[in-house]
């Protein structure tokens, strides 16, 4: 039996998460008048968002139209239904598109929360009918954490260390751009780093934190920020463990368990479920995951807490776990970093792919993937290409002048040394292709023949056999000093290193079935009365595929803006344009 000791509590909405989501649905339902509070489970803030690059596909935004770009929503449905094939959901879909430049109009105009526009980023299949070459994605204005009280701050989720420099969150464009241009000897590129850095010493030294907050950080600490200014409460290490509902089967609340014991938080209006999806619940994984036969065959980007705790309380009041997507997590290929102290770091490749001189290679010495694509693809490809039985692995392989000038997963290009990255071994190195596959244990004929032939049409610039550059996103994510193509260069130089890549994820897509208004549904398809899922907890409105970056934080934010707008009784959008202010 459990012991209620803390005070019971009466809002109007209940969040039960704190990542874009739930924060997202809090800040909306605060503005339109309601009583909200939050519960996280983790001692911070953020889940998986504040680790994340914090981009959100928003397809129609006002930014977009704000610097002249007003595409017809019907080339978004366009690429969507030719992406996601027989899991396009119409209705889904057009509840995100119709709601989705209001969202961030919404944001923009009522909240702290303040973007900067895409202008640049592709959708990742640029071949398809109605891909769009930019403008379809926002980011989190960059804020300095002084702005932030010192109060929320401290709730607050820090920068995941293998994405930063010396714990220094560095933002997608023009930043990163600088920073690369440093390693390579550009003085405009160590200015820029010297002003980043420098500042970010002196943080450390005085606050004990990143303050200069970026990508995911930055739109958790933006979104914090506004859920404070508009009185939300939020309550962390405080999981939920269940959901309150009455005769009629409607949920009325939660018992949830803080500090000082269980109690009970009524919310008169709704419960959103906001827990981040399962990508840390090792049994669901090892029943839904291919050739994942334990479970612990996959390493995820996710915190630790985030274990399916919003799936667990839904299905207890009558909700379903939707499975049949195209996939049921959002892959992405990752390298396992280790520290001196027994911890092993878990690194996403990003953008190193894409960068000319370097390639992903099997056991066999062989390419299986266009690199340069999506994330996604990487590890969906490296799953159709390992035989049953086999380790599910690749390795990323790079010449000297690759290393000196990009980073190569976690290995840092110059001036930042080599060896430490050597000498734990997360870095192999070899004189030779052929020494290189011996210490990597790859076929050391098959890599030389792989390499020779990508060799030979790299300096043509031309890959005939994963067409790697042909489109916009490809040559986006390349070097654009780089030619006749952005995202090839031949391997040549050696010495030669290499780093393992293993199938992990940022989270996972399959989850609660919801409507087009977020509300979670029961076997008969009906709403469960004062119910919401939103995020990862919500089965992806994209079917499981990505077609695009930031496809599970533009749907977060979107859909959490819309039940929170169910929640309070508001149906009609207040202007049709979302237009964004002057700054």
């Amino acid at each position: 039996m459990s012991t209620t000791t803390a005070q019971p509590l009466d809002v109007d909405v209940l969040v039960i998460g704190s990542g874009a989501g739930g924060l997202s649905a809090a800040v909306t339902a605060a503005y339109h008048g309601l009583k909200v509070a939050v519960v996280e489970k983790a001692a911070v803030c953020g889940g998986a968002t504040s680790w994340s690059g914090g981009w959100a596909w928003t397809p129609g935004n006002p930014l977009a139209k704000a610097d002249g770009v007003d595409e017809d929503r019907e080339q978004f449905r366009t690429y969507l239904r030719h992406r996601l094939g027989g899991n396009y959901d119409a209705g889904r879909v057009d509840a995100f598109l119709e709601a989705v430049p209001h969202m961030v109009g919404f944001f923009e105009q009522k909240t702290s929360l303040q973007f900067t526009p895409g202008a640049k980023i592709n959708d990742i299949y640029g071949k398809t009918p109605g891909a769009g070459t930019g403008h379809r994605s926002v980011g989190p204005a960059p804020i300095n954490a002084r702005r932030i009280r010192p109060e929320v701050r401290a709730k607050m989720r820090h920068q995941l260390y293998e994405t930063s420099f010396l714990g220094m969150g560095i933002m997608a464009g023009p930043d990163l751009t600088k920073f690369l241009g440093a390693s390579q000897g550009s003085i405009s590129g160590l200015l820029h780093a010297a002003k980043r850095f420098v500042p970010h010493v002196f943080d450390l030294l005085v606050h004990r934190r990143n303050m200069q907050l970026v990508n995911g950080t930055a739109l958790t600490g933006r979104l914090m920020k506004s859920a404070d200014d508009l009185g939300v409460e939020i309550r962390i290490s405080t999981p939920a463990r269940r959901l309150l509902t009455d005769a009629a089967g409607a949920v009325t609340g939660a018992e949830v368990e803080g500090p000082d014991g269980r109690y009970v938080i009524t919310a008169r209006r709704g419960v959103v479920l906001a827990t981040g999806g399962f990508p840390q619940d090792v049994e669901r994984r090892r029943k839904l995951f291919p050739k994942t036969p334990t479970g612990t065959e996959h390493w995820t980007l996710a915190p630790k807490e985030v274990t399916g705790d919003g799936l667990t309380l839904a299905e207890a009041a009558g909700a379903q776990f939707k499975t049949d997507l195209a996939s049921p997590a959002a892959w992405c290929p990752v390298s396992l970093v280790p520290y001196a102290s027994g911890r092993e770091g878990v690194f996403p490749h990003i953008m190193d792919r894409a960068k000319p001189g370097s390639i992903g290679v099997r056991r066999d010495g062989k390419r299986f993937v266009n690199e340069a694509n999506g994330y996604y693809d990487y590890v969906a490809a490296l799953f159709e290409a390992t035989p049953e039985g086999e380790e599910v692995a690749s390795w990323q392989i790079a010449d000297a002048r690759f290393v000196r000038r990009y980073p190569l997963g976690m290995a840092k290009p110059l001036p930042v040394p080599l060896f430490p990255y050597l000498r734990s071994g997360y870095l192999k190195k070899g004189r030779t292709l052929e020494e290189l596959a011996r210490n990597c244990g790859i076929d050391p004929q098959g890599l030389k023949d792989t390499v020779a032939r990508f060799n030979e049409h790299a300096r043509r610039g031309a890959d005939p056999d994963f067409d790697r550059g042909e489109t916009s996103f490809n040559r986006y994510g390349g070097d654009p000093k780089t030619s006749p193509n952005p995202s090839l260069a031949p391997l040549e130089k050696g010495p030669f290193y290499a780093v393992k890549v293993v199938p992990g994820s940022f989270g996972t897509f399959a989850g609660i079935d919801v409507d087009s208004r977020a509300r979670v549904l029961n076997a008969a398809g009906t709403p469960i009365g004062g119910l919401y899922a939103v995020g990862n907890d919500q089965a992806s409105v994209m079917g499981g595929h990505y077609p695009a970056g930031g496809i599970n934080l533009g749907p977060a934010l979107t859909f959490g803006y819309v039940a929170a707008r169910d929640a309070a009784g508001v149906t009609a959008y207040e202007d049709a344009a979302g237009a964004v202010p002057a700054i």
